[in-house]
């Protein structure tokens, strides 16, 4: 309390410095809605780049000349070092500053886009790709443990969730109608120097906007072995997920040596955090049911949509005959109802129903959707076939995904909002790669059954994406079994009576 009453006793300024997890209750409403769109475009840049890059992949492979093989790496790399680094980076923001990671990251990661940009060969630019996941960390870790301390008030936070929810949920279909138009307009390179003005500009409003915060510091010292070992689990586990188990299969000899090193590395984490005086990763954060559980169900739920929406681009281009601006133009209706129900409607359903029951209801529209997509067929109609399913997969994300982020923060202590967030991330990307990887080698396996037995090659593509198409379904519906099973009612604190409560709506629909 002392802590925030001298932060109210400051100007209206951005150079003043609270400690980490307070609520900077000096800044103006329209600031603090400035400071939203700041991390929600900062957000929307890193959420991009995971998708741009795979419409572009046949023109960069013909200009560089990667094999079949090693192209992968133009997106594994930065899928390792993006996915391994989000709990540490996240963390980070709460022992040194959330502020600080945050332009860091933003400097690294248009730093590394110049690079890639700049590729004239493989190797360039996959290292590139890795800074640029590196980067990528540390922008996204700490951006919902910024959110929720801005907007402490429950009615606002909602609403300022959902936004964030938006942009993280719909920036891959964006990703992919950008990637088909820089790639189809310019070149390949430009899907990369398109985060040079967008970066820059992000940082200049970011300096202006977001407030100087103090992390808690590392007080008995530092974690360096928690750090070492959580960052190399995570690692390592993204690793063997995106590449021995999706080229070799899960029995491979390398897929399980290399999995049981992870695990190995997790368990030693979790025995160091535990007996560490001054643990980079409390545990105790993981004693909250609606934590733990808000996590393993947005992997659950991440691993089915992600895997769906690539083979369901397979679908689009193979058996469609869609181009990589069509494959795009294909998934906007999905984003426009995502954006419409997160940030137009998921707050009054939180408000008045609670996260639980609103996001519920969203999980059950995304199995369904996923259910229906499965019944595509060879000689398919977009409208008839695709549509409805995207439609009804988009709703579901729109009022799920912001209920299920402000559940996975809400029995969350404010100098932990940090890792927290980081915790989403995480649980999102290890979900995505998992997914991924999963429903591919489903997928490609069915469809080598059904050649052998003499389908087509259409048929046969075909019969591998509607077997993953089900079990992406399945995944979702064992997230809503997860959610019925783990979960309690939120904490809700009670909404403040503060006189510039309508003030703050007023701006939030202005910004």
């Amino acid at each position: 309390m002392k802590a925030r009453k001298e932060t109210s006793a400051m100007s209206d300024t951005t150079t003043q410095t609270v400690p980490t997890g307070t609520p900077p209750t000096a800044t103006s409403d329209r600031n603090r809605w400035a400071a939203l769109m700041v991390l929600c475009v900062g957000m929307l840049m890193i959420v991009l780049d995971v998708t741009v890059v795979n419409v572009a992949l046949p023109d960069i492979q013909t200009d560089l000349g990667f094999s079949q093989s090693s192209l992968a790496w133009v997106v594994n790399a930065y899928l390792i070092s993006f996915g391994g680094l989000l709990l540490l980076a996240g963390r980070l923001g709460d022992l040194i500053s959330r502020r600080g990671v945050f332009l860091t990251g933003l400097a690294v990661f248009t730093t590394a886009s110049l690079a890639a940009g700049l590729a004239q060969s493989q190797e360039m630019l996959v290292a590139a790709r890795f800074v640029q996941g590196i980067g990528g960390a540390m922008t996204s870790a700490v951006i919902l443990g910024m959110i929720v301390t801005l907007f402490p008030d429950p009615r606002e936070q909602a609403k300022a969730i959902g936004m964030y929810a938006f942009v993280a949920s719909a920036g891959g279909s964006v990703g992919l109608l950008a990637g088909g138009v820089l790639t189809q307009a310019i070149s390949w390179h430009w899907i990369f120097f398109i985060n040079l003005p967008i970066g820059v500009a992000t940082a200049a409003f970011a300096v202006r906007y977001l407030d100087k915060d103090k992390g808690t510091g590392f007080g008995q010292g530092t974690d360096t072995l928690g750090a070492v070992l959580v960052t190399s689990s995570l690692m390592l586990g993204v690793y063997t997920i995106v590449q021995p188990a999706a080229e070799d299969g899960w029995t491979a000899g390398s897929t399980l040596t290399l999995g049981a090193i992870a695990i190995a590395l997790l368990v030693g984490f979790v025995v160091r955090e535990a007996t560490a005086s001054n643990p980079l990763v409390p545990l105790r954060i993981f004693r909250s049911r609606n934590v733990s559980a808000a996590n393993v169900i947005q992997a659950l739920t991440v691993a089915g949509m992600f895997g769906m929406f690539f083979l369901g681009v397979l679908y689009l281009q193979e058996i469609l005959g869609y181009n990589a601006l069509e494959t795009g133009l294909a998934f906007l209706p999905t984003t426009i109802v995502m954006g419409t129900l997160s940030v137009r409607y998921a707050e009054p359903l939180i408000m008045k129903f609670g996260p639980t029951k609103t996001m519920v209801p969203g999980l059950v529209l995304i199995a369904i959707g996923l259910a229906l997509v499965a019944r595509v067929p060879v000689d398919g109609n977009y409208f008839v076939d695709v549509l409805p399913s995207i439609l009804l997969i988009g709703a579901g994300v729109g009022v799920a995904f912001p209920a299920l982020m402000t559940l996975a923060m809400s029995d969350v202590e404010p100098q932990d909002a940090g890792l927290a967030s980081g915790l989403v991330n995480t649980s999102a990307q290890v979900g995505a790669a998992l997914g991924l990887a999963v429903l591919a080698t489903v997928s490609a396996t069915r469809t080598e059954t059904l050649l052998t037995d003499g389908e087509s090659v259409h048929e046969a593509l075909t019969g591998g994406y509607r077997l993953a198409f089900v079990i992406a379904a399945g995944l979702v519906v064992a997230a809503i079994a997860v959610a019925a099973a783990v979960l309690r009612p939120a904490r809700q604190p009670e909404t403040p009576a503060e006189p510039h409560a309508d003030q703050a709506d007023l701006v939030g629909v202005e910004a």
